[in-house]
C-alpha cells in the first residue's frame, strides 16, 4: 500500500492519462489523508475520468428534408453548397433531424448550418442561432396615418449603425427585463450594453419598412433586427461553454456545431439567458414602434412579432434550431399569435403568413428571400455602373433610405433571390399560408456606414502613400 496516490497508480488501474489526472489525484489523496483506503481513493480518482468520446453519425444515417428548388445555375450552385453543409451537420452526434427552407443559402465552412436551415438536437448549439440571437420581425398597424408621414417619423426615432445610442439619447429597457439580466450569471455583466443598444437596429439586412396592408389599406410599420450587442456577447459566452463540452464529449464534432448539454448547470443558465435576450429583443422592437406612435399621436390597431433566428424547445424535449427560419407550429412561444412575418426585399411585400406545421419543414417556414451570392460577389456582378445609377433603377417605385447617407448596393433587391420563386416554393412545399401582405411604400436601412469609417480612411491614405 502507498501513502500517496500517483498517476502511475491510475494508469495501472486501467485508465488513460489526461489533463483530468490533476483533479483526480487531488481528490484521491484528500480521501487518503482522511483515513480512506487505497481502493476507495482509486475509485474516487477514477470517477473523474471523462466519458468516452461520442462518435459522429455515419454519413447519410440522419436524413434531412429539402424544401428548395434551383431555378438558375447560380441557385443550383448555392443549393449544392447548402446540401453539402447540411449533410455534414447531420453527422453531429446529438442531431436528430434537419430541414432546408426555400430561401436557404450557405453561411460558412462545410458543416455550418445554412441560413434557412433547421436542426433538431438533444443539445443547445449556440452556433446554430449565431451572434444575431433572436433576429426577428415586428409589425404595428397605424390606421389613418399616411405612409410618408410614418416613414419620416420612423427616421427621427430609430437608430442604425454600429454601437449603441449616444449618451443623452439612451433608453432604459423595462425594469423586468433588466431584473432578468441582473439575475442571470451570463447576462449580469452586460447590463450597460442592454441599455446602450436598446432602441437600435444595427446594420446589414436589418430595416424599418413602411407599407400598407393589402387587405385594408391601413398603414403599417415592420421592423427587422436582432439582439444587438447583448446577444452577441451572450453568443460568445455560449460558444465558449459549448467548446468546453465539445472537447470533452466529441472532439470530432466541428467547432461551429458544438453543443451545451441541456441537463447541465451551463445548459440551464444558457437557456434562461436566451429567454431573457428574447424578451429584450421584443421590447427593442416595440420601443421604436411606441416612440413612433407617440410622435404621431397615433393609435396602434394591431401588433405582433416573431423571431426567425432562435432555438425552441418542443413537447418532445428536443431543441429546434431555426437559423433564419420562421416558426410555423402552434404555440411556438407563450406570446405567439397564429401569424408571422416573412420579408422578401425592400421593393416587395412583406408576407403575413399562418404556419402549417409541415412535417417536411419540421414546423418552420422561410424567413425571407435569401441570397445566391455573398455581398462582395454581388457588388462585383454590378460593376460598371455607379451605386447611384443602380440605386435609382432598383428603388424607383419606393422611398428607400440609408440611415448613414451612403448607399449599400448589397442590400438592394437584386442582391436577393427571386421573391416570386420563394413564394411559389412556400406554396409548393405547403410550408405556410399567405393570408395578407404589407405592400411597400418605403424602407430605411443602415447603409454602407463603413465606407467613411476612420479606420478605412486611414487605410486608404496609407495605400495611397505606398
Amino acid at each position: 500500500m502507498t501513502d500517496v496516490l500517483s498517476g502511475q497508480d491510475l494508469i495501472d488501474a486501467g485508465v488513460k492519462q489526461g489533463k483530468w489526472f490533476g483533479r483526480a489525484l487531488a481528490a484521491g489523496n484528500a480521501l487518503l489523508e482522511k483515513g480512506g483506503s487505497f481502493e476507495e481513493a482509486i475509485a474516487v480518482a477514477c470517477s473523474f475520468e471523462p466519458p468516452p468520446a461520442t462518435p459522429l453519425h455515419t454519413a447519410g444515417t440522419v436524413p434531412f428534408h429539402l424544401n428548395i428548388d434551383a431555378e438558375t445555375p447560380e441557385e443550383a450552385a448555392s443549393v449544392e453548397s447548402v446540401v453539402l453543409s447540411m449533410a455534414e451537420l447531420m453527422r453531429t452526434p446529438v442531431i436528430r433531424a434537419g430541414a432546408v427552407m426555400p430561401d436557404a443559402c450557405p453561411a460558412g465552412p462545410i458543416g455550418t448550418i445554412p441560413v434557412g436551415g433547421v436542426a433538431v438536437s438533444e443539445g443547445i448549439h449556440p452556433g446554430m442561432h449565431s451572434a444575431d440571437i433572436c433576429c426577428s420581425m415586428a409589425i404595428s398597424v397605424f390606421p389613418g396615418i399616411a405612409p410618408a408621414a410614418l416613414l419620416d417619423t420612423v427616421q427621427t426615432v430609430t437608430h442604425f449603425g454600429p454601437g449603441g445610442r449616444p449618451r443623452g439619447q439612451q433608453i432604459r429597457p423595462p425594469a423586468e427585463v433588466m431584473a432578468r439580466f441582473a439575475a442571470n450569471p451570463l447576462l449580469s455583466d452586460i447590463t450597460s450594453a442592454a441599455i446602450e443598444h436598446f432602441g437600435t437596429q444595427g446594420d446589414g439586412n436589418h430595416f424599418a419598412y413602411v407599407g400598407t396592408l393589402k387587405s385594408s389599406g391601413e398603414t403599417a410599420l415592420v421592423t427587422h433586427h436582432g439582439s444587438r450587442g447583448p446577444g452577441a456577447r451572450l453568443y460568445s459566452k455560449g460558444m465558449r461553454a459549448a467548446e468546453n463540452f465539445r472537447r470533452l464529449l466529441s472532439p470530432e464534432t466541428a467547432p461551429q456545431n458544438a453543443w451545451i448539454p441541456a441537463d447541465t448547470r451551463e445548459g440551464d443558465e444558457y437557456w434562461d439567458a436566451l429567454q431573457a435576450i428574447r424578451e429584450w429583443t421584443k421590447q427593442n422592437h416595440l420601443v421604436i414602434h411606441d416612440m413612433v406612435a407617440e410622435r404621431l399621436s397615433a393609435r396602434v390597431a394591431d401588433r405582433f412579432w416573431n423571431e426567425h433566428n432562435f432555438v425552441f424547445r418542443r413537447s418532445d424535449g428536443l431543441f429546434y434550431h431555426g437559423k433564419g427560419a420562421t416558426p410555423a407550429f402552434d404555440g411556438w412561444a407563450e406570446d405567439a399569435t397564429d401569424l408571422t412575418l416573412i420579408p422578401l426585399n425592400m421593393a416587395e411585400p412583406v408576407l403575413i403568413a399562418r404556419g402549417k406545421n409541415a412535417a417536411n419543414g419540421l414546423g418552420f417556414s422561410p424567413h425571407g428571400a435569401g441570397r445566391n451570392f455573398s455581398r462582395t460577389q454581388h457588388k462585383r456582378r454590378l460593376a460598371g455602373r455607379t451605386d447611384a445609377e443602380i440605386f435609382a433603377e432598383e428603388t424607383k417605385a419606393i422611398d428607400a433610405r440609408f440611415f448613414s447617407g451612403v448607399i449599400d448596393i448589397s442590400e438592394l433587391p437584386s442582391a436577393y433571390k427571386s421573391a416570386a420563386s420563394v413564394r411559389r416554393q412556400i406554396e409548393h412545399y405547403d410550408l405556410a399560408e399567405i393570408v395578407d401582405e404589407v405592400l411597400p411604400h418605403g424602407c430605411i436601412m443602415a447603409g454602407d456606414w463603413e465606407r467613411d469609417a476612420p479606420w478605412r480612411k486611414k487605410k486608404q491614405r496609407q495605400q495611397g502613400q505606398s
